[in-house]
């Protein structure tokens, strides 16, 4: 079998949700990997968009939260209020997953603007959208990026979305409920915040990384943990229904 990175990526990140009920789903890479999920090891996997779709189960990657394929193929369709207020904040969904512009070494995301340097305009991206809350309030929180010295920042343009702040007890201090970012999954490998500094820590590269290559395209010196895997190749399945999905394919 052959993949590519992004392939390789998806399939780990949607791996990551194993055991999960619950997911709040961001669009691009995260909604990929949750689809990915409920076509292979989590066919139960409640699949909640922001645009107020309960358990969506879209035979193509939709291009917006507001793409009709969620609305048609949900168990229900509520306001955004009621998502946020009585379902987000209060603590029903288990795992988040969010897409970023830019990671800093406490998982804090940017997806608001990029600076481009002295002369030149700021770069507007799509904004903060429901990432803050989704952060906040989900019992723990998963990334997914490419890995790059322009994704993985030592110092973020822009805080859109806490991740653990500043540090440990970052999260307590700020009255933020859910557990964070606990992974963030890249081309290249796994990270995952240090227990005692809460910093990113290089876990699992994938198969033909080095951690030399995490480590040269990363903004800050990354640390590498002791014990580093290498994660398990995608298989047979796992790819096909990778492909099937982003053809637009129904489940096999």
């Amino acid at each position: 079998m052959s993949w590519t990175p992004d392939e390789l990526m998806t399939v780990n990140a949607a791996r990551a949700l194993a055991g999960a009920r619950t997911c709040f789903v961001g669009i691009g890479l995260p909604s990929a990997a949750a689809n990915l999920a409920r076509r292979t090891t989590e066919p139960g996997l409640v699949l909640i968009y922001e645009s107020g779709t309960l358990g969506s189960k879209p035979s193509r990657l939709p291009l917006s939260i507001g793409d009709g394929e969620l609305a048609d193929t949900a168990d229900a369709v509520v306001s955004v209020p009621e998502i946020f207020n009585y379902w987000l904040q209060a603590g029903r969904i288990d795992v988040g997953f969010l897409g970023a512009a830019q990671v800093d070494r406490f998982a804090n995301v940017n997806t608001t603007v990029i600076d481009r340097g002295p002369g030149r305009p700021e770069g507007r991206l799509p904004g903060a959208g429901g990432a803050p809350e989704i952060a906040a309030s989900c019992g723990k929180v998963l990334l997914v990026l490419r890995h790059s010295t322009r994704n993985l920042v030592e110092r973020l343009d822009f805080v859109t979305t806490v991740g653990h702040g500043d540090g440990p007890g970052s999260r307590a201090r700020l009255g933020l409920p859910g557990a964070g970012p606990v992974a963030v999954i890249t081309d290249l490998g796994v990270m995952r915040p240090d227990p005692e500094t809460a910093e990113l820590t290089l876990t699992d590269v994938h198969p033909g990384t080095t951690p030399e290559q995490a480590v040269a395209a990363t903004g800050w010196p990354l640390a590498v943990a002791p014990g580093l895997r290498v994660t398990e190749p995608p298989t047979e399945a796992e790819l096909t229904a990778l492909r099937r999905l982003a053809q637009g394919a129904p489940d096999a």
